[in-house]
Parts: C-alpha cells; structure tokens; sequence
C-alpha cells in the first residue's frame, strides 16, 4: 500500500525542520522504506528526495546571517573607537580647560520700594511686571494733609518775616532815641562847664569878698544841678543803647525763629513729594503688595523693581575647582530656560567665603566626631550687556555655567568698555 510509505517519508521530514544546526551541518540520510505489503506497487519517490534538497539551503542561510552581524558588530566598534578618540582629543584640546557647574542661579539687585510717609493709596500708576524707567510714578498716596501742612508753614513764614520786619523798624526808631540821647548828653556836658566856670569866677570874688555869699551859693547849686543833668543824660543814653541792643536780640531770635519755619516748611514739602512714589532705576515692576484705597504706614512695603538690564549670575563651585579659576576669564552660561543658546559672561569677583560663614550661627566642627564635606564658594559672574539687555534671564533661573580657565583673564570693566566701543562701532 503507498499510505505507510508517505507517513514514512513524513516522519523523515519532520526532524530536518526542527534541526537547524545538525540539520545544515550533516544533512540526515533518508531511511529505506519497508518493503510495502502489496508486491507489485511501487513505493513512493518524492517526499524522500525532498529531505536533502532542504537541507542544502539551510547550510547555505547560516554562513550568511553570521556574516551580516559579524559587520554590524565591526561597525558598531569602529563607530565607538571613532567616538572615544574624538572625545578624547577634545578633553585633551579643550575640555580639560573647563570648570563646569549647574549650582549657579540668576541675581538682580532688587530695589523694594517703601513708604516714607503715612496715607490712602490714592492711585497705582504701572501695571504688574510692566517695565519701568526711573522717575516714572508708580503710586501716589493722598496728598490732602500734607498740602495743608505746606501752605500753613508758608503763612507763618510770612508772619515771622513781619515780625523781623517790624523789629527791624524798631531798632532803626530806638537808634534814633539814643541819637538823641547823645544831644541831651552833650548839652548837660556844655551846662556843666558854663557852671563850673561860673562858680570859679564867683569862689573867686566871695574870696577877696567882692561877691555877696547869696550869689555863691547860686553859683554853686547851678554847677551842681549841671553835673547832676549830666549824669541823667549819659543814664539816659546808656539806657537807650542797651535797648538797641535788646531789639538787635530779638531781631535775631526772630530770624533764628525765621530758620526753624522754613526748615519745617522743607519737611513739610519733603512729605509732600513722597506721596508719589517713582521708580529709582529701570527695571521691570512687580511683587505688588497694596491696592488702591490701602492705608499704608511709614516704612510699609509697597512693591519690587527688578533691574533686568544689570543681571549677574552666582555660581557656587567647589572648593577643589577653584585651583584655576580668576577674575576675568571667559564663561560660558546656558539657561535652563532658553534651550539651545549660551550666552557670554565674564568671572568677575570670587567671594571671600563660602555661604556658611555669613550664616547668623555658622557650623563648629570642633567636636569629636567629624565628616567633610565639600565646601562651596559664590563666584560672581558678568553678564553681557547685550545678553541682559534681551531680558531673557531673569532673577532666580538656574543656569549652568562653565569657565574656560584657559583663555587670558580680562577684567569685567574691560569687557563692559569693549561692548561699549563694539557697539558704537556698529552704530
């Protein structure tokens, strides 16, 4: 029968498949079939033929597929070796020049503005995070009261300046008195000498008794009363003089007085003109704290300029990176913020200290158990005046920066100066 014989071939079929290695290697060796059980039948021919003929392709498919991974993994290894001496020729030609960090945050001199005087906000002048130029207003507080104060301290300005002014008018009538005074002095003085001449002629004659003794005695009373008139004249005089000076006195009490009214009414202007607040420096208003009809007290704080055109940046290295770094090398800043851009910067200062120093109770590691740890200095780096000016950092961005320590340091005034004359150049 032919049936027995095909489940024969199948059987020789199914183990080639499922070998791939002994299979490509040593192609298996078909079977003899068992007689068949009919003589006369022939038994079946092509499922044994077909057994070598697979096999002969799987030996051809493995030498193949070797190969190819073979070369994917040579080009793999050639690309790495490519890399890693790229990498290492720039580490060796620039990399190991650079001092980098990502502990380094955007800064600003952020000016808070306050209240110097006490009042109701009567109007607020600039919008939230709008910019600002210096001297613009930015809120006015109600000036009724200190209006009233400035206007009461001109009148009794005015007042006082009468008041020297009638003084003045004083002492110009009491010098006067003492002009006459003077007169009455000198014609007591003339009396005095027509009496005593008188009364010398007169002693004279009642001496060689040519004089009755009732003209002597008038003689004499009428020198007496002379000098007596004298001496109420000078009183009179010195009287006069002293009261010059006394009007002299209050002239300049008046005027001291004159002095403390105008110092009072330059507070009182003072007071007035901080009832508008204004911007000290340009920058960008913001942090707003009141509202319109607020009362705020003296000394109360209103709201922040932030000058954006002057921003800086700190970066906080390592102590062990510091071996190389100075004033005036080159860095490079890239802003979390702003991805694929860097922007220019100058080392401008390193601080004295690190953080933990100026803290208000800074660490004692004098004790008995002790672990180091890596200190961290602020480095102070200048931003580009050109790169600020684009207000695309902002204060408090967290950045990463890179110090070239090879380049030739510069000082930041000097990069500033080179902007500057760039600048001008291009204008």
């Amino acid at each position: 029968m032919a049936l027995p014989a095909r489940d024969q071939a199948a059987r020789l079929l199914r183990p080639i498949e499922e070998t791939d290695g002994s299979a490509a290697a040593e192609p298996a060796r078909p079977q003899q079939p068992s007689a068949p059980r009919e003589t006369g039948k022939a038994p079946a021919e092509a499922p044994v033929v077909e057994a070598p003929v697979k096999g002969k392709k799987q030996k051809k498919a493995a030498p193949a597929k070797s190969g190819l991974r073979r070369k994917v993994f040579m080009g793999i290894g050639a690309l790495a070796a490519l890399a890693a001496v790229y990498f290492g020729i720039h580490y060796l030609l620039v990399g190991r020049f650079w001092v980098t960090t990502d502990d380094a945050y955007v800064r600003a001199n952020n000016t808070v503005l306050g209240a110097k005087v006490a009042g109701y906000i009567s109007k607020i002048a600039a919008g939230d995070n709008s910019e600002v130029k210096a001297g613009d207003l930015l809120f006015q507080i109600d000036d009724g009261d200190y209006v009233i104060a400035v206007n009461n301290a001109k009148a009794r300005i005015g007042t006082q300046e009468a008041t020297i002014e009638r003084i003045g008018k004083q002492a110009l009538a009491q010098q006067s008195a003492v002009d006459q005074a003077k007169s009455q002095v000198a014609s007591a003085q003339a009396a005095v000498e027509r009496t005593q001449a008188d009364f010398a002629r007169q002693e004279e004659l009642s001496a060689k008794g040519f004089a009755s003794k009732a003209t002597y005695d008038v003689s004499k009373a009428g020198r007496d009363q002379a000098v007596a008139s004298l001496q109420g004249a000078q009183a009179q005089l010195d009287a006069a003089q002293a009261q010059v000076d006394v009007i002299n006195a209050q002239q300049a009490e008046a005027k001291g007085q004159l002095a403390e009214l105008k110092t009072s009414l330059a507070k009182a202007e003072r007071d007035l003109a901080f009832t508008t607040v204004r911007a000290p420096v340009d920058g960008v208003f913001s942090n707003r704290m009141v509202n319109a009809g607020d009362y705020i007290q003296v000394g109360q704080r209103l709201a922040n300029v932030v000058p954006l055109n002057d921003v800086y940046i700190d970066a906080n290295f390592k102590e062990t990176q510091l071996g190389r770094i100075r004033p005036g090398q080159h860095v490079s800043i890239s802003v979390d913020a702003v991805s694929g851009r860097t922007f220019d910067g100058v080392v401008e200062s390193l601080a004295p200290a690190s953080g933990s120093v100026f803290t208000l109770l800074p660490p004692d590691n004098a004790t008995g158990n002790f672990t180091k740890i890596v200190q961290r200095l602020p480095v102070r780096v200048h931003v580009s005046e050109a790169d600020a000016k684009e207000h695309l950092m902002r204060a408090g961005m967290s950045v990463i920066v890179s110090v070239n320590t090879k380049a030739e340091p510069q000082s930041a005034q000097n990069a500033a100066a080179q902007e500057t004359s760039s600048k001008s150049a291009a204008n």
